[in-house]
């Protein structure tokens, strides 16, 4: 992290709603891409990330490590994912199949997330919850082991050894 990132952080924790938007500007990608993946659907990953962002907003002056930013937004993030997932469990309106979404959202989810096949987007989706995250962190976007071991309070090594299942088991689901 920058040391522009964390005065950044600092000057959002004081109040100046401008850097806040900085440091929204430059998580945003990340947030909508991991709750993109994890949700199947453009407007509930949409509003899940609204729902973090204003979260975040409200409880900055909270957060300790202004360094911690981002693995302290996306944990953010991963309680909003789970609890809309559960809002789908609940109504009994998940999508689960590629199908269910219209050419016009399958091919900006295909665009978003760069996934390229359709294949590997319905692999993905056969995932568990767990490994679509890491999965969705580590190798899309980016994160290292040790960033999503801060994110949920883990160590580097069990996150490595859970991103080398889920890369198999999204393997073995594609062949």
């Amino acid at each position: 992290m920058s040391l522009d990132f964390t005065a950044s952080v600092r000057r959002a924790q004081a109040g100046d709603a401008g850097a806040f938007a900085e440091l929204y500007s430059l998580v945003y990608k990340d947030l909508y891409r991991i709750a993109l993946l994890n949700l199947n659907n453009q407007h509930d990953a949409s509003d899940v990330v609204s729902d973090t962002v204003l979260e975040a907003y409200t409880s900055i002056s909270k957060l300790r490590d202004e360094k911690a930013f981002k693995a302290w937004i996306i944990k953010i993030l991963t309680v909003k994912i789970k609890n809309k997932r559960k809002e789908y469990k609940e109504i009994n309106n998940f999508r689960e199949d590629v199908d269910d979404l219209s050419d016009a959202e399958e091919a900006a989810v295909s665009k978003e997330i760069d996934f390229g096949s359709i294949e590997v987007m319905e692999g993905f989706k056969q995932l568990s919850e767990e490994e679509r995250m890491v999965l969705s962190l580590s190798v899309v976007s980016g994160y290292k082991s040790e960033e999503i071991a801060r994110m949920f309070g883990t160590n580097a090594n069990t996150v490595r050894s859970k991103v080398a299942r889920a890369k198999a088991r999204l393997k073995q689901l594609l062949t």
